[in-house]
């Protein structure tokens, strides 16, 4: 009687059936087709008849067979509701060639409130929403197991072992066919794990084993970072990655025997793993098959594997595939990089004797492959041509993943845009080209600058706007303005700065492309400061004395083609005009506090940077550069007796040389863990020993490194774990040295917001001259710290140092020190 009749979790077999139950003595013709009369319902507690009818899918009037598909479906619809735990089927009436059919169905009850006991409130509430435990969803035998299993295995990948939950469900009478459902915890003790042992394993020691074992871990006290707990799919990982341990080292049939876990009385387990370990492997002849357009020479240089060295699949692969980095050096991408999109590169042993293993790598190379179209997509503010002019790859050229690579950092490198620029090629095998779009995610483009720090006895705080993608040519054009015109890559800023001690104003322009057709850069700023009288023991400011300055600059950049495109030169000439009214500064032995002077300067830098693919949290590359700036040697020539001359008049027109070295590497372990290592050094040179050093132009360490733009040419250098400036004399040094390594990693790199985390050691000095220079003799601190970089408002952060050696003058080292990062340079 309960054919066509099926529990909820074994629907998908109701059309087994070729019979259907009648309730009288009526008969009927097995498959022949009928109109349906009429359909009744019965069961029903919560749901009307006409609503079960609708979940049918049947209609009154409708062909049907008996049995047939549309019956099969309409008993699996109501199934797939998930509102019926049983729903069976009758012929209750057959009226010549039409029948009736009356649909028996027992609803599922619905859940109306769930209570989790056994664990605190807060933590019961998560788990209802991690398990998605909702109310009014009907109550399954699955969804008990479901909600069971995942409640459980929360706890055991907690290392909760023993963890057991109970769940049982009562009737609700306040309504109609509900359940309220109890679930109660018992999590029990945190099971550490007290020994992992290994059997069978002869050529590598158990230490080694361990090691290989990133997740499962044994209980040793101390160790805080790493917990001591058994999650199933971890310790299936770490069994991986032994065998890719003794892979790589040439057991290339080593394999898991069996792993089992013992309990110990005092609650902790015992991890078991036998092994076999197999025969070690080494590479045998390797054979090239295929290469017409590089030598055997050629490709051993880049596989770098030679006849007798131990056996690693997985080295081999990385070789000849890649290894997923944007800097990987392996033969298939040799290929890309030269045109043969469409080559293909594959690795087959093809003999083994004894423990030697020939491999034959076989190359086909196919037809140069050359690039078709070039599209960009995402871009709604920043003009297409300001990306175009930025990409490697043209139409017409030869395929290279190099270039393509290429184009991802340097549209990563402009700033516009977030730093998972996605290209998309696609190959046409038909005609050897291929299409390349490139997917780009445009973030803000212009800034509010709130820079501030500490230094001196005050506060010192910015304010500035910085457009990093205007556009000049609209600045007239209204319709452009949504807020501002955009688009063109142009920078442009206007800045606020002030404290204490000294008030800064200044507005600078960059075009990156000058004329459009080649990157070269044309910049020009213009500023005006007046800073104030300090006293460095009381940190008192003295109003009515001042050094007032106004200066200008303009400025020629071009990006080289030798010996890289990775190299630039720029060029600069600048002018200050300084005011000092009573404002003292030490030259020697005298005094400098009245008189007008003047700075006129030439600076020429060379840079390379190859950093990338992101401005902001670099992965691979380096950058450095070499700068000098020098003024005219006037005491050369104008037969001066400078010392017979008052101060003001000796440095009337200012003269020195200034040479700068500046350089980062960056090595990517992961993609998101970094290590940057940084060295510069500087040195403040004169033309006279007459005339001596100037008294601007120093160089001041230590502290967050945060520029106070005080425009007298002063260098501030960073070195925390101290504070601001004070590894420095008053008057500033006129060498200094500084080494660094910053282990960084990265949180997110989400267009919102970019964060990552780092820890650091630092080591630098200054000096006043080279009787006193010492490039061992170094201030040494390391710390932790924070950034988080938003398009609105820049680079955020702060650092916690210890410096462990004594400020200058003092027999205490400087200890902890706080530093707040805001606007600082990446």
């Amino acid at each position: 009687m309960a054919a066509f009749s099926a529990k909820a979790q074994d629907s998908t077999n109701v059309a087994k059936k070729d019979t259907i139950p009648v309730q009288q003595n009526f008969t009927y013709q097995k498959g022949k087709e009928y109109i349906l009369g009429g359909i009744s319902i019965t069961g029903l507690k919560k749901f009307s008849e006409q609503t079960v009818k609708v979940f049918t899918g049947l209609k009154v009037g409708q062909p049907i067979k008996l049995p047939g598909d549309k019956l099969t479906s309409a008993i699996k619809k109501l199934y797939e509701s998930k509102q019926f735990s049983t729903v069976d089927v009758y012929l209750s009436k057959v009226d010549g060639n039409t029948v009736y059919l009356q649909f028996d169905v027992q609803e599922l009850p619905q859940l109306n409130e769930v209570n989790i006991t056994g664990v605190r409130k807060n933590k019961a509430k998560n788990l209802k929403s991690e398990a998605d435990i909702k109310t009014g969803a009907m109550v399954t035998d699955n969804l008990i197991v479901t909600t069971r299993n995942y409640i459980r295995k929360k706890y055991t990948d907690k290392g909760f072992l023993k963890a057991k939950v109970n769940i049982n469900t009562r009737i609700d009478s306040s309504d109609i066919n509900v359940v309220n459902m109890n679930v109660h915890i018992d999590k029990g003790d945190k099971i550490k794990i007290k020994d992992i042992r290994f059997h069978g394993n002869q050529s590598l020691a158990d230490g080694k084993l361990r090691s290989a074992m990133k997740n499962t871990r044994r209980r040793f006290p101390g160790r805080f970072w790493k917990g001591s707990k058994y999650i199933q799919d971890k310790f299936d990982e770490d069994l991986e990655s032994i065998l890719d341990k003794y892979s790589r080292l040439g057991f290339r049939d080593a394999r898991i025997l069996k792993d089992s876990l013992s309990w110990n009385d005092d609650n902790t387990i015992n991890i078991d793993i036998t092994l076999e370990e197999g025969r070690q492997y080494r590479f045998g002849d390797i054979i090239y098959v295929g290469n017409k357009s590089y030598t055997a020479e050629r490709l051993n240089q880049i596989l770098k594997i030679q006849k007798g060295d131990i056996y690693n699949g997985a080295v081999l692969k990385e070789r000849i595939t890649g290894d997923g980095t944007p800097t990987s050096e392996d033969i298939q991408t040799l290929y890309q990089n030269n045109g043969f999109l469409f080559s293909q590169v594959n690795a087959v042993e093809t003999k083994v004797v004894n423990d030697s293993i020939t491999v034959e790598i076989r190359i086909r190379e196919d037809e140069k492959a050359t690039i078709n179209k070039v599209t960009v997509v995402g871009n709604d503010k920043t003009n297409d041509r300001v990306i175009y002019r930025e990409l490697r790859v043209k139409p017409g050229d030869l395929f290279s993943r190099r270039e393509i690579i290429r184009s991802i950092r340097e549209i990563g490198q402009l700033g516009f845009f977030d730093t998972n620029v996605t290209p998309d090629v696609r190959p046409n095998f038909q005609d050897k080209t291929a299409d390349i779009e490139f997917t780009v995610v445009e973030k803000g483009g212009s800034q509010i600058e709130l820079q501030g720090g500490y230094g001196g006895g005050s506060f010192i705080g910015t304010l500035g706007l910085s457009f990093n993608n205007f556009s000049i040519r609209n600045i007239f054009n209204k319709d452009a303005y949504k807020p501002l015109p955009m688009g063109d890559g142009q920078s442009l800023a206007l800045r606020l700065q002030t404290s204490r001690t000294f008030n800064t104003y200044s507005f600078s322009f960059t075009e990156p492309w000058l004329g459009g057709r080649k990157p070269q850069s044309l910049s020009f700023s213009v500023y005006s400061s007046k800073q104030f009288q300090l006293n460095p023991q009381t940190f008192d400011v003295d109003r009515s004395r001042s050094l007032g300055i106004i200066g200008a600059s303009i400025g020629l950049g071009k990006r080289l083609q030798w010996p890289s495109d990775y190299f630039s030169l720029s060029q600069t000439i600048s002018y200050q005009s300084f005011n000092l009214n009573n404002y003292q500064f030490r030259v020697g032995e005298d005094i400098l506090s009245n008189g007008s002077l003047n700075n006129l300067a030439y600076n020429v830098t060379l840079s390379r940077n190859s950093a990338g693919p992101s401005l902001i949290f670099p992965t691979y590359g380096s950058t450095f550069s070499l700068s000098a700036k020098a003024t005219i040697p006037y005491s050369l020539f104008n037969n001066k007796d400078y010392q017979s001359l008052p101060p003001a008049e000796r440095f009337k027109w200012l003269e020195y040389y200034k040479l700068l070295f500046k350089g980062k590497w960056y090595n990517g372990f992961t993609p998101k863990l970094v290590l940057m290592a940084n060295a510069e050094m500087g040195y403040l040179g004169f033309y006279s020993r007459e005339l001596g050093t100037t008294p601007f132009e120093r160089f001041f360490v230590g502290g967050d490194g945060i520029a106070q733009f005080q425009l007298d040419g002063r260098e501030n250098i960073g070195l925390r774990g101290y504070e601001n400036n004070r590894l420095s004399s008053i008057d500033g040094g006129t060498i200094y040295n500084k080494f660094q390594l910053e282990l960084r990693y990265s949180i997110t790199d989400s267009p919102s917001a970019s964060i990552y985390t780092l820890g650091f050691l630092e080591a630098g000095n200054s000096y006043d001259n080279f009787s006193n220079f010492n490039p061992f003799n170094l201030k040494r601190s390391a710390g932790l710290g924070i950034r988080i970089f938003m398009p609105a408002f820049g680079l955020l952060g702060i650092d916690f140092a210890h410096g462990f050696d004594p400020l200058p003058g003092s027999n205490v080292k400087s200890g902890w020190q706080t530093h707040f990062i805001i606007g600082q340079q990446f």
